[in-house]
């Protein structure tokens, strides 16, 4: 298989420099990052794709057997740096790709050197000792809602992801964003995202690692930021100031300077 037709790679920027691989989170594509390649272009190699049934992927290459575990969203990363011969590569996750990356690092770790996540969360789920943000219920109720009508889901549910009220183009982009990624493939990246627990593999990251999370953000409370620093050994968290769970859109200058400034230590 083309893994880079399949996952519609692009790869961009200075190919002498550190290699930055960005990943996109449920509902997006890689277009997410576009105000984030300006600040790495000049220094670093940069490769941006879109996961099986987002974006402009390969839709036929899509498995709801493989993709209703995070494990299939991160052998891809791994396939991809595979086919690029990417070494000690930093992969900048948001949301749901955080954990992505936890794994694929874990998997490969020649392949991927550090890790950025952005508002992470290993669990959506309250558990005891543990606040994720959602009841079971919650989860329950959001996922039955989204697989009876997608396209309603992604109307309300877009805006009280991406916060900043104020701010309803952001809304927009990201309604369009959601409503634009096949439905049936979004319900399994769906179920297989918020019914995740990657809480036990944080513990396994040894490479540098950096934390960001947002002032408010609905997805990912600050609780879950801080459960995640602690949880890996030597990371480093940074608190934007920013909300919403996309900052690399709704603050994308707070977001840049912590990630560039992340890498410049790393070089």
């Amino acid at each position: 298989m083309d893994i880079e037709r399949r996952n519609n790679v692009t790869v961009t920027g200075n190919p002498q420099g550190p290699t930055v691989v960005l990943a996109h989170g449920f509902g997006c594509d890689q277009n997410m990052w576009r105000l984030t390649l300006p600040a790495l272009v000049n220094d670093y190699r940069v490769v941006l794709f879109d996961y099986v049934g987002s974006g402009r992927s390969d839709l036929s290459a899509f498995s709801a057997e493989r993709y209703t575990s995070l494990q299939g969203y991160a052998k891809d990363v791994v396939e991809i740096c595979e086919a690029l011969d990417l070494r000690d590569a930093v992969f900048v996750g948001h949301s749901v790709s955080a954990m992505i990356g936890v794994l694929a690092a874990a998997t490969a770790p020649e392949r991927i050197g550090a890790l950025v996540m952005v508002a992470p969360s290993p669990r959506y789920i309250d558990d005891d000792g543990y606040h994720g943000g959602f009841s079971a219920q919650d989860i329950d109720e959001l996922l039955a809602s989204l697989e009876a009508n997608y396209l309603g889901w992604s109307a309300a549910m877009a805006p009280v992801i991406m916060g900043n009220d104020d701010r309803p183009e952001l809304g927009e982009e990201l309604t369009n964003s959601f409503c634009a990624t096949d439905p049936d493939m979004a319900r399994v990246f769906a179920r297989t995202t918020f019914l995740s627990d990657s809480r036990d593999d944080l513990k396994g990251v040894t490479v540098p690692t950096l934390v960001l999370e947002c002032t408010q953000d609905a997805i990912a409370p600050r609780q879950v930021g801080v459960f995640v620093h602690q949880a890996i050994p030597g990371s480093k968290l940074v608190t934007l100031d920013a909300t919403g769970h996309c900052p690399h859109l709704s603050a994308p200058e707070a977001t840049n300077e912590a990630i560039t400034g992340f890498l410049a230590e790393l070089r």
